[in-house]
């Protein structure tokens, strides 16, 4: 992704919290005129300039890194360098902007964290809330034709995404523990239906919680 995606980010937050250049240039430890330039798309900013904003305008589970590519070469493994730069002025720079969340555990889920998570996990994917990666466990949702997630695979959940019918949703009955199901509607009735056959459809029932929706999937490393 480029840098219209972090600059669209920042622009709705500073617009949400009724924040000024002035303000947030404060908060960073910047000259007005340098957030004027971002924003506007003139310049853009060091990697750590970004990341600051990021943890001032109050999303501190986002991260930016800058990934410098050779071109006209093959079979270069892509690697993420430091970048020691004496000004913001960056304009020639290749940025490759990405987000990262924290890779959790299905124990995990919905229990307060009192440490930063030990992994995580880039990706492009700007999430719409609090997002996480999980790895799929079981064959519940691992199908011979079609739609099918198996086992293995890791998946990113946005919990800003609404749970609709039609969506691989994180969902939670009272009691339970969370599982990873489809979302259906049938009869004005919702249920949480595995891709893989073998497992039964289940009734929504009153008090289930979706932790979140399924925005991402592959291979797990």
């Amino acid at each position: 992704m480029n840098m219209d995606r972090w600059i669209a980010l920042v622009r709705d937050r500073m617009e949400e919290l009724g924040l000024t250049q002035e303000q947030l240039a404060e908060r960073v430890g910047v000259s007005q005129g340098s957030v004027g330039h971002w924003v506007s798309k003139r310049r853009q900013p060091k990697v750590e300039s970004m990341n600051r904003t990021l943890v001032e305008i109050g999303m501190p589970h986002y991260s930016v890194s800058l990934q410098l590519r050779i071109q006209g070469q093959v079979d270069v493994e892509r690697s993420v360098y430091e970048v020691d730069d004496a000004n913001d002025d960056l304009d020639l720079m290749p940025y490759i902007v990405c987000f990262r969340y924290p890779v959790l555990g299905w124990s995990e889920l919905g229990a307060a964290q009192a440490e930063e998570p030990a992994v995580f996990e880039q990706t492009g994917y700007l999430a719409q809330g609090k997002a996480f990666w999980l790895t799929v466990e079981n064959d519940a949702m691992s199908a011979l034709s079609g739609r099918s997630v198996p086992q293995g695979m890791r998946m990113l959940v946005d919990a800003g995404v609404e749970a609709e019918p039609g969506r691989l949703v994180i969902a939670r009955q009272p009691g339970k523990p969370a599982i990873f199901r489809e979302l259906t509607e049938e009869g004005g009735q919702r249920y949480l239906k595995a891709l893989n056959s073998n497992y039964p459809a289940l009734l929504c029932e009153e008090g289930c919680e979706f932790l979140g929706v399924v925005v991402r999937v592959h291979g797990a490393f």
